[in-house]
């Protein structure tokens, strides 16, 4: 691809990441001369007809969803031999890279924005009618100014009708995710709604504020099983400046069943701006 330097358009300037079945570059419009982001399947996967699958849906559903805090997909190219996308140029790295890079001072300053942004778009989608399902660090975008863009729709699954004629109907899926992040329910394939996402935002937020995931293990048929079958230790314990107004908003996100979580991210953000996460940090003004 190096070699093509005009595609679609689009001139390439810089690849931003390099992965095992795409490529994301820095691209600007000829017609305009805007920066974008143009994302593409690498040469040898083009050929797979899962991947390339996933790869157009991660597009359709991006094009669908329209918010601030979501990465915004502009246009979507079937070309045969270099598939495309195109989006918003959003320079930032991922929450995941920040915590591997241990920039815990930049991401506890701006806790409260990070985690209202990131549920506010988790929001909107799970209204629009989609379940992300690979809630995590590495999922979100955060740029210098602590602005928050919530990427990769590429196993994202409409929700699916709870009435008897949608669960008569209702085919399951392979079981897709990350293990690290993945609820008891995702786990064992079961129709999954929004609640599967705030589970997954559980796990995030416990891991964004201790560094560390609530469960760890030597492979990863028990990391499963511990996610289905283990309590989870208080944050408090890793972190124990964290307020109990936190850790126990973190653990009923955590809850084994779904019925036992917060019903939607409205009643995560509705408690969030009700507490302070750290003690030391002023009262929060209650946010209407």
């Amino acid at each position: 691809m190096a070699d093509q330097q005009i595609l679609n358009g689009y001139k390439l300037i810089n690849m931003i990441a390099n992965g095992q079945t795409t490529q994301v570059w820095e691209v600007v419009e000829l017609s305009s001369h805007r920066h974008m982001a143009m994302k593409m399947m690498v040469a040898e996967k083009v050929k797979d007809p899962t991947g390339i699958d996933m790869f157009y849906h991660e597009a359709n559903v991006g094009l669908k969803l329209q918010h601030p805090n979501v990465i915004r997909i502009h246009s979507v190219t079937k070309d045969p031999k270099f598939p495309n996308f195109v989006m918003e140029y959003f320079q930032a790295g991922s929450l995941k890279v920040r915590l591997l890079r241990k920039q815990h001072d930049f991401i506890k300053e701006r806790m409260h924005s990070i985690l209202k942004q990131a549920c506010t778009a988790l929001a909107y989608m799970n209204t629009s009618g989609w379940v992300h399902r690979d809630v995590k660090p590495e999922n979100f975008l955060v740029n210098n100014a602590g602005d928050l863009r919530l990427i990769d729709f590429a196993i994202a699954q409409k929700i699916q009708s709870n009435t008897f004629l949608g669960r008569l109907f209702r085919r399951r899926g392979p079981v897709q995710g990350t293990r690290s992040y993945m609820s008891p329910e995702q786990i064992r394939g079961e129709p999954l709604d929004a609640r599967a996402d705030i589970y997954s935002m559980g796990i995030t937020m416990y891991e964004l504020t201790t560094g560390r995931p609530p469960f760890k293990a030597a492979s990863n048929q028990e990391l499963l099983v511990k996610h289905i079958t283990e309590k989870p230790m208080s944050p408090q314990q890793y972190l124990p400046e964290l307020t109990d107004d936190f850790s126990k908003l973190v653990l009923h996100m955590l809850a084994k069943k779904r019925e036992d979580r917060p019903e939607s991210f409205h009643a995560v953000m509705i408690a969030l701006n009700k507490m302070k996460i750290y003690k030391n940090e002023p009262p929060r003004k209650k946010e209407h």
